[in-house]
């Protein structure tokens, strides 16, 4: 079992920036790859970044650019630096791990929020 811990969620102007952390707990040396995903009212849920264990990224393609993954080892956590932040960037961000038997863990969320 893997926990995942989300922080750093919050009202910023359009132009800001925020730092999301997910800190993971339990059975952490399973974990293969790490990622955020976000959903806006009304909309489903999608990838916004994704790191894997050997440390290669991707991002789609709204956020490319602007937003960057990484992770800590050592602290077990992973971050999410979003910079140039806009409206649509609304959204709950979810935490999310992958571990080796293919199980997903999903945090609760935290709620990001752009005013324009």
């Amino acid at each position: 079992q893997v926990q995942l811990v989300e922080s750093g969620g919050g009202l910023v102007q359009a132009g800001g920036s925020l730092r999301l952390s997910c800190a993971a707990s339990g059975s952490i040396f399973s974990i293969n790859a790490m990622g955020w995903y976000r959903q806006a009212p009304g909309k489903e849920r999608e990838l916004v970044a994704r790191i894997t264990s050997r440390g290669t990224t991707t991002y789609a393609d709204s956020v490319k650019g602007r937003f960057t993954i990484s992770r800590d080892i050592a602290r077990n956590t992973m971050y999410l630096q979003m910079n140039s932040l806009k409206p649509e960037d609304t959204a709950v961000y979810y935490c999310n791990a992958g571990d080796r038997y293919a199980i997903q863990y999903w945090g609760k969320g935290t709620l990001v929020t752009v005013s324009s």
